[in-house]
């Protein structure tokens, strides 16, 4: 990647925070400066001159940029460190603004029983799929059963949600596709019941064009989460289905096919 590729990637990355075109590409060309004036900030941004001004003080007044008064006057950006949590903060406060804003302007009907049983949602993306298995974990109140194919899912917030989940007296049942999966699991959570899975059938042969299981996710014996995608595949984006309802068909089958898989634990259903 050439300085211009890094340097477009951070401007747009800056937008996406907040900033505008000119106020981004201002602040990188103070990065690259001890300080620096606006006629120098004009030659290294290519920011007409007469907008550095307002640029300037737009970033002064968002903690991102000190100015001397001298003549002519000095601007300098703030450490890296300050400046990234200053934007951090601010991403947090847009998102807890946006959150309170949400929940004034909701106004859903409570869902009566019986759509509760034939609750079956969608998800695409891996991003979309962790936030809503990280969910169902928080969600816990009894039991966990979760099978790991992929070891990619094996992340430091699933870890974490899993000892919360034990610390929370909940009991723990993981299964991994393969050793090495399930020697991570028993490494990171000791106190949890961890199995080599039986669940073959279900992953597919792992060809380019088959579509395998990435995780099979079942809390307290009612919501269910399936995610799949194509594992050698270029487009490997992960797909997951979430069912809910003690009575949706869905969650029953699955709750049977893992405990088939789960060959350890004794299953409850008559």
């Amino acid at each position: 990647m050439t300085q211009d590729d890094i340097t477009n990637e951070a401007v747009s990355l800056l937008q996406d925070l907040g900033l505008q075109e000119y106020e981004a590409r201002c602040f990188l060309a103070l990065t690259r400066l001890p300080s620096g004036t606006a006629k120098e900030i004009h030659e290294i941004s290519e920011v007409p001159r007469t907008r550095v001004y307002d640029a300037i003080r737009v970033l002064e007044s968002q903690g991102l940029v000190e100015v001397r008064h001298s003549s002519p006057q000095q601007f300098r950006a703030v450490g890296i460190d300050e400046a990234t949590r200053t934007l951090r903060q601010k991403y947090d406060d847009r998102v807890d603004t946006l959150e309170s804003y949400l929940e004034t302007v909701e106004h859903r009907e409570t869902e009566s029983d019986d759509d509760r049983m034939q609750e079956v949602w969608s998800l695409t993306g891996r991003d979309a799929i962790e936030s809503r298995t990280l969910d169902l974990l928080t969600e816990a109140t009894s039991e966990i059963a979760l099978v790991v194919a992929d070891e990619s899912l094996l992340s430091d917030p699933l870890y974490e949600t899993l000892h919360d989940a034990v610390d929370q007296d909940v009991q723990v049942i993981l299964g991994g596709r393969t050793d090495g999966i399930t020697s991570r699991l028993e490494t990171e959570l000791p106190a949890a019941r961890v199995f080599e899975t039986n669940l073959d059938f279900l992953i597919g042969s792992g060809t380019d064009h088959e579509v395998a299981i990435s995780r099979i996710l079942l809390v307290d014996r009612e919501a269910l989460l399936i995610g799949s995608y194509y594992p050698n595949s270029e487009d490997s984006a992960e797909q997951a289905i979430f069912a809910s309802g003690l009575e949706n068909g869905i969650v029953v089958l699955l709750r049977r096919l893992i405990s088939s898989g789960l060959t350890a634990v004794e299953d409850s259903e008559p």
